[in-house]
């Protein structure tokens, strides 16, 4: 492991995956002091405050229009990538981050909430093409795992994944009291993704852009050359020059399968239909709701105002430990145990909050039920759901499939999260404690559709797999 291989996969990873989680994470805690400000600033332009009902939709809009500028974003990837190259396309997007900032730090003192929104789709617009957040075929883990030799090509793929508990995690510390969690301070908080997208712009241009990149779409021989050789540490790379030429001659003889085309291949039908029921599955189960209305929950749960920001922070700290768990353990005891697993943990935590919340006002202990299962669903979720998915799409599908793959995947990971933000306000408020039922029920249908359908894809070849799914 060279100093070049981990100093541009903790720059890749630290300036655009751990920016995917910390906005997945940061409307949570200043909820309640951006929605005064939006009070204010329309009762200053119109006379009168907002309702209720709509001061509701404006905010959740807030939260979900970062899943529809992801989904845009997600759906641009090929076209950067192809353009401009793995570095060049993270540098170009980086900009956007810096835009995205300034409108949201800016936006209190001009007295604009469009300002709010606007600045969260575009942290979706990157989130999108830069993150493993939502589409594999994604930047940051194209890049880490054409940099990188077969023998670290797992270690370093699980990074971005890593970095995105870590983002959340530091977006649940930074809305802390005692930090930027007052109201003076929610815009700055916001705006705290410069910081590291400002760093990834000013040192990415110190390393190569991939070898593959250079070798296998630019015909950029000499390029590659010394690219591999920094990244490797050594002046001998032949090998691995001759390996990517062979790969150039394979690819050169696929052709590429169209979405459209994907979803009308018989032969694919099962392992395209796998793909759509655990992606979508994936943001229906609950988790996004967990991120995103956090203090919500612990407070209609019956948790101590004082007490909610610390109790966020001891859940992201489960995160981590988890996701670590799933990444360290998934080549032991391979993708169906975890994923089944992990579905099944969080349809019964989900039904837990749901007891917990009928029965507190007669068993006080209930909230710390509430607590215990809100840290099952992101543990449950962490340790299998959020990464497999990613693999499966990988494994079931030939390289000529693919590409369409990844694009049915994504495109319903963000609209799925944008449904799930958008509507769970309003869920909460029509069904009470019983929304909760709702995440449960497709937590244990996506658990059981994967135990009778989805073979395990661990050292199987595509071949094999099919044989099966046949």
């Amino acid at each position: 492991l060279t100093f070049p291989l981990l100093s541009v996969t903790f720059l890749v990873s630290f300036g655009s995956s751990m920016l995917y989680g910390y906005n997945l994470a940061v409307v949570n805690s200043p909820a309640v002091h951006i929605k005064a400000f939006y009070n204010a600033t329309w009762s200053q332009r119109y006379g009168h405050g907002l309702a209720s009902g709509p001061l509701t939709l404006l905010y959740s809009l807030t939260v979900s229009i970062f899943a529809l500028g992801g989904l845009v974003g997600s759906l641009l990837v090929g076209v950067l990538v192809e353009r401009y190259g793995r570095n060049g396309a993270l540098s170009r997007s980086t900009l956007l981050v810096l835009l995205a900032g300034g409108f949201m730090g800016f936006s209190r003192e001009l007295g604009s909430p469009e300002m709010v929104i606007v600045g969260r789709s575009i942290t979706g617009l990157h989130s999108g093409r830069c993150s493993l957040g939502c589409i594999c075929l994604s930047v940051v883990p194209l890049y880490l795992g054409e940099i990188a030799p077969k023998n670290l090509r797992g270690f370093l793929g699980l990074m971005p994944s890593i970095f995105i508990c870590l983002g959340v995690f530091f977006a649940q510390v930074l809305g802390l009291p005692e930090l930027l969690g007052e109201d003076r301070f929610w815009p700055l908080f916001l705006s705290v993704v410069v910081i590291p997208a400002s760093l990834q712009l000013l040192l990415l241009h110190c390393f190569p852009e991939s070898p593959r990149y250079l070798l296998i779409e630019r015909n950029d021989v000499c390029g590659a050359t010394k690219a591999l050789r920094r990244f490797l540490g050594t002046p001998d790379v032949q090998d691995v020059i001759e390996e990517m030429k062979e790969e150039q001659r394979s690819l050169s003889s696929v052709e590429m399968v169209s979405v459209w085309q994907l979803l009308r291949d018989r032969s694919v039908r099962w392992q395209t239909l796998s793909v759509v029921v655990v992606n979508a599955g994936m943001q229906l189960s609950g988790i996004d709701a967990i991120w995103f209305y956090t203090n919500t929950i612990f407070e209609n749960a019956g948790i101590p105002v004082s007490q909610i920001p610390y109790t966020t922070v001891g859940t992201g700290t489960i995160e981590v430990v988890a996701g670590l768990i799933g990444c360290f353990t998934i080549e032991k005891l391979g993708r169906r145990p975890l994923i089944i697993t992990g579905f099944c943990a969080m349809g019964i935590c989900s039904a837990g909050i749901t007891v917990s919340l009928l029965l507190q006002t007669t068993l006080p202990w209930m909230h710390y039920v509430s607590v215990a299962c809100v840290v099952g669903i992101i543990a449950g979720f962490c340790m299998g759901p959020a990464g497999v998915p990613f693999l499966m799409t990988a494994e079931l599908f030939t390289q000529s499939h693919r590409p369409a793959a990844y694009i049915v995947g994504g495109s319903l990971n963000w609209l799925c999260n944008f449904t799930v933000g958008f509507i769970f306000p309003f869920l909460q408020m029509s069904a009470g404690a019983f929304c909760y039922l709702v995440f449960c029920g497709v937590c244990l249908l996506v658990a059981l559709y994967v135990y009778l359908v989805v073979p395990e894809t661990k050292n199987k070849t595509f071949m094999e797999i099919s044989h099966i799914f046949a």
